[in-house]
């Protein structure tokens, strides 16, 4: 009997070599080669497109893919409007986050207007039942299947043709076509592309739940996120009450949009105004504190950044920077330095964004310099003041995208001075909030010391 052939693919970009490495040839990503018992080649797929034809662009039909919601606005903001007839979503998430409450709620608002199924291949259908009872969910239209073995379940969407179906999770299903364990990288990358298919030709919406590594990261090959259509992120704190989602790939609607939910005793409640989660109430004025407007998607949202400056007392002063970049931390206090005359070369800096919220846009720079100049001096800010802009090596004050909304959600929350950057400053004037349009960071520390 033939020795079965042994290939090893690399689960962060999908390459093979024929000998295990420690490092991938093609990406150059360590550990990341999975072996692979080589299968035979056989296609289970029909073409999408009619006999293989070929059709001008203007020729075919563009109409907009009709959507259905959820029941849950906060999901449906971050899908980009709701589910997409014939998409396929993969959420990913933390063990426990409550991915599978998630859906289970969703399933059961969808399913009193459209034939819906969840198969569940971690736990049995009285596990499911009894989170079903305990959330006091209306699930007695929700059909239920307790299944891995994928033929079986494939039988079963031919046979109900759910207008949303629900996979959790994508790890535990395997083909019988391959021989590989379920979750191998062969196993999760047959799996998710037939489901795919089906979604593509059948249209049925197909839901994948995912497993993420230790680092945070979807569990197997990265070809995975690019067969579907959206990449959701269920983030948060097991020790905290909050959830997010965040949409990482959306073909249907816009990228890192942000949907907050609260985890309660029937589950997990939608959270109107998210701003307030990102806000202290602090009972007098404290230095080191600036909130700043931030933008994810398109929801504006006022975060606070908080800063902590303390003489250092070793030849190496201490840079940390918790919900925001590292590095960028380092640029600004140089350019604090160069051009607002204020070094920090002697002191430890801590930087913190409160909640847990991560900010990766370049928005936050000038509120992180404030904050670090108020609680190096140790004079707070003025009340009710928000700050938004990027700050560039010159030292100049540089504009952000839809500065006018995140004025607009400040007054709504009651502040009254905006310190922005000069080409944000809109002809469109807010009664209810005073502008201070500044071009350099220095302009900034006057303005506001």
């Amino acid at each position: 009997m033939a020795k079965p052939k042994v290939l090893y693919i690399c689960s962060a970009c999908g390459g093979q070599v024929l000998k295990w490495q420690g490092q991938c040839p093609h990406c150059r990503e360590w550990n990341s080669l999975t072996e692979v018992v080589q299968e035979k080649s056989f296609s289970h797929f029909i073409s999408d497109s009619a006999q293989g034809r070929v059709l001008s662009l203007r020729d075919v039909n563009a109409e907009d893919v009709p959507r259905f919601l959820t029941g849950l606005p906060e999901f449906d903001r971050v899908l980009g409007g709701g589910l997409v007839q014939g998409g396929v979503v993969l959420l990913g998430g933390d063990p426990g986050i409550g991915k599978s409450t998630l859906l289970l709620q969703a399933l059961s608002r969808m399913s009193e207007h459209h034939r819906v199924l969840y198969v569940s291949g971690e736990e049995s259908m009285q596990q499911v039942a009894l989170r079903a009872k305990r959330l006091a969910l209306d699930a007695a239209k929700v059909d239920l299947l307790a299944e891995i073995r994928l033929e079986a379940i494939q039988s079963v969407l031919v046979e109900h043709h759910p207008r949303v179906a629900i996979i959790d999770s994508i790890q535990t299903i395997y083909s019988e076509t391959l021989q590989s364990a379920p979750g191998s990288v062969a196993q999760v990358r047959e799996c998710a592309a037939r489901l795919t298919r089906f979604a593509k030709t059948s249209g049925t919406c197909v839901v994948l739940v995912g497993h993420v590594t230790k680092d945070g990261a979807l569990a197997g090959p990265r070809v995975l996120e690019h067969m579907v259509d959206t990449v959701l992120y269920f983030e948060g704190d097991t020790h905290s009450a909050f959830r997010l989602i965040r949409a990482f790939k959306n073909r249907f609607g816009a990228v890192n949009e942000l949907g907050v939910f609260a985890m309660t005793e029937k589950g997990l409640r939608e959270v109107g105004n998210p701003s307030a989660l990102f806000l202290s109430h602090h009972g007098v004025r404290v230095p080191g504190i600036c909130v700043m407007a931030t933008q994810e998607g398109t929801r504006p949202l006022l975060v606070e950044i908080q800063a902590l400056v303390d003489e250092a007392h070793t030849a190496n002063p201490r840079r940390l920077s918790v919900g925001l970049e590292q590095n960028r931390l380092a640029m600004l206090l140089a350019v604090l330095h160069r051009h607002a005359a204020i070094p920090c070369f002697d002191q430890n800096i801590f930087i913190n964004a409160v909640g847990g919220v991560k900010i990766t846009e370049p928005g936050a720079d000038l509120a992180v310099m404030l904050a670090i100049v108020s609680s190096l001096k140790n004079r707070a800010l003025p009340e009710k003041t928000i700050v938004f802009g990027e700050v560039g090596l010159a030292g100049e004050v540089r504009p952000v995208q839809r500065g006018q909304e995140r004025i607009k959600e400040a007054a709504k929350l009651g502040f009254t001075r905006a310190v922005i950057p000069k080409a944000n400053q809109s002809r469109q004037v807010v009664k209810e909030i005073e502008i201070i349009a500044v071009e350099r960071v220095e302009e900034a520390v006057r303005a506001l010391f």
